[in-house]
């Protein structure tokens, strides 16, 4: 239908720390009860005592051919990727519930994913950003939207370093306790410096537990192109009925997280359509804008079932919907969510 694997072994990373490879809190014993209010995930009282005390990080994180794998995703809520420029697609990986350990490349910022950020009133972590005037000046409204800024020009060493592992840019690192941390000393801690906490006024999508294993379908391949020019970032989902997940590809090749060795995986993938423009700003390469506003078609993956449906954002801090073609908000697999912005009019096939 088209609608308008083997893990790696876990690399061990050196860094300023020691070695980052251990990404599990030791806080895994006693009754699994307690629902992240990102995507639904079931952790013990201990963990979420832990994110109870601290506000969303949102990281940007590459996703060039040269800077492949991307680390630490695998312990990300949910993740949002769109392109940057030139069909190079980009990551924002949102987390609250679960420590990452080592993060990287971390890249810098781009307009549309404020909008995304905005949703969590996420701490944003990045390099720089687009700050060419104009619409797409992403650097400048980081400051006009008043979001809780984690840029490495105004942070630095220990909060980010450069790595051994890849040349600049594609090298920079953090850590999830480092960003938190930091965090914490700028005043975006779980409370902002006014008192308010961060989910005062989020907004939680509703989940539900799997489908059972005779009730899921026979998922065909998900193959989703962000542009047709640039098809190394044209990705596939395989899904693995028995596990009820969805697992990324490149090509053939899967794409693991080398924290873990962990082939990356969605519980739930959904894609968006939304409409790109040219911000013609004068750059160079062509920064880009999506329409992150209204409502648009998509397509939901989950059980091994395609829904199609739409996105619905009513304005720019607005926690995104996703409705059914009745109109009805759909309940979530409980799990890791990808959310993937293509250029409306883009074919994907399932």
């Amino acid at each position: 239908m088209i609608f308008n694997s083997v893990l790696s072994a876990p690399i061990s990373i050196v860094t300023p720390f020691g070695n980052l490879t251990d990404v599990t809190s030791g806080l895994e014993e006693g009754e699994k009860d307690r629902s992240c209010p990102l995507n639904g995930a079931l952790y013990t009282k201990n963990r979420e005592k832990l994110w109870k005390e601290r506000r969303p990080l949102g990281v940007m994180v590459e996703n060039h051919l040269d800077a492949r794998p991307p680390i630490g995703l695998s312990r990300s809520d949910v993740i949002y990727e769109a392109v940057a420029e030139g069909g190079i697609t980009r990551f924002l990986a949102i987390y609250l519930c679960q420590d990452a350990g080592d993060i990287a490349p971390v890249r810098s910022a781009r307009t549309y994913f404020l909008d995304w950020v905005l949703e969590y009133d996420a701490a944003y972590a990045h390099v720089g950003g687009a700050n060419t005037p104009g619409p797409a000046d992403a650097l400048g409204q980081i400051r006009q939207y008043g979001i809780k800024d984690m840029d490495q020009f105004g942070l630095g060493f220990p909060t980010f370093w450069r790595g051994t592992d890849k040349l600049a840019p594609h090298n920079v690192h953090s850590t999830t306790k480092k960003l938190w941390e930091a965090a914490e000393e700028r005043g975006a801690g779980v409370e902002d410096e006014e008192g308010v906490r961060w989910d005062e006024n989020f907004q939680v999508w509703q989940f539900k537990d799997d489908a059972t294993l005779d009730k899921r379908g026979d998922q065909k391949p998900i193959v989703v192109p962000f542009w047709s020019q640039s098809p190394d970032y044209t990705l596939t989902w395989q899904y693995d009925k028995t596990a009820n997940v969805y697992r990324r590809f490149h090509g053939d090749t899967p794409q693991t997280d080398p924290n873990t060795g962990e082939h990356l995986s969605a519980k739930v993938v959904v894609v968006q359509f939304q409409v790109e423009t040219m911000a013609n700003d004068g750059y160079p390469d062509g920064h880009l804008l999506y329409k992150t506003t209204g409502s648009g078609n998509a397509l939901i993956f989950m059980d091994g079932q395609a829904i199609v449906g739409k996105w619905v954002k009513e304005q720019r801090s607005s926690r995104t919907k996703f409705l059914n073609a009745k109109g009805q908000e759909l309940e979530l697999n409980r799990g890791q969510i990808w959310i993937q912005t293509v250029p409306a009019g883009n074919d994907v096939t399932y």
